[in-house]
């Protein structure tokens, strides 16, 4: 008959108890251990929600294209990128694509998407801190033509849209378009700039909102920023230059 081996009781793990359960002292440290992750999980999404709140309010803002007016520089879909610079800090130039909210009268009331009060209350959340790209339902984004001083007329004998006498070939306009097909023969009052759009016989723009709040011209104040980029869909990402040689010989009012 083979000896057998003294049985021996093996100790308890540091910690634990008799019965195995975890000490009360370890559970302590584990609870504030999760409390410590959550904390610094929640200070990381705050920080970052506020950091993306300030770029969107003071540096760069996303914006979505509801329709054809800017065709072919821009087209329905798009998403832009546009600099809050302007205009408190930069200045609005002629040949600039802005994005301005509506003086009065020059958009037709927009019918909300209704995404449950969960949905909506996630998208206002996102698109307030600038995670989502805003909708343009009360904004718009055309192009800047006239700035405080000029005057700005259509059509010359050649059917030129002209900026203080001096005709103007606009390369940007959707190809086939005419300058305007209505004449127009304005001077820009201190404070505002007049805009086109780039598909100019599908743009409700200034030209036909003189009956509205502002004459039809933008107020500076209303402008939000400068579009300066196209970051979706990605086959159409680019930047979106000032077209300066369009203006360069147009004299100072």
């Amino acid at each position: 008959m083979a000896d057998s081996e003294p049985v021996t009781e093996q100790p308890s793990a540091p910690g634990d108890d008799a019965g195995g359960t975890e000490h009360p002292a370890r559970r302590a440290r584990h609870r504030s251990r999760g409390l410590g992750f959550l904390r610094e999980t929640a200070i990381i999404v705050i920080s970052a929600l506020v950091l993306s709140w300030l770029i969107k309010s003071f540096l760069v803002q996303a914006f979505f294209i509801p329709s054809a007016s800017m065709e072919d520089t821009l087209v329905e879909g798009d998403r832009v990128m546009v600099s809050r610079l302007v205009p408190d800090v930069l200045d609005v130039h002629r040949g600039d694509v802005v994005v301005f909210k509506d003086p009065g009268g020059w958009l037709d009331p927009v019918e909300t998407v209704d995404r449950g009060p969960v949905g909506n209350a996630v998208a206002d959340v996102m698109t307030f801190v600038g995670l989502l790209p805003q909708d343009t339902g009360e904004h718009l984004i055309k192009r800047v033509v006239g700035v405080p001083g000029d005057q700005v007329a259509c059509c010359d004998a050649e059917g030129r849209v002209t900026v203080n006498g001096e005709p103007i070939e606009e390369p940007y306009t959707k190809p086939g378009s005419e300058p305007s097909e209505v004449d127009f023969d304005v001077t820009v009052p201190d404070g505002m700039v007049f805009v086109l759009g780039d598909n100019r016989q599908n743009s409700r723009d200034s030209r036909y909102n003189a009956g509205n709040p502002g004459g039809g011209f933008v107020p500076m104040s209303n402008v939000v920023g400068t579009a300066f980029a196209t970051v979706w869909p990605v086959d159409r990402a680019t930047l979106l230059r000032n077209p300066g040689d369009v203006f360069a010989e147009v004299p100072e009012p």
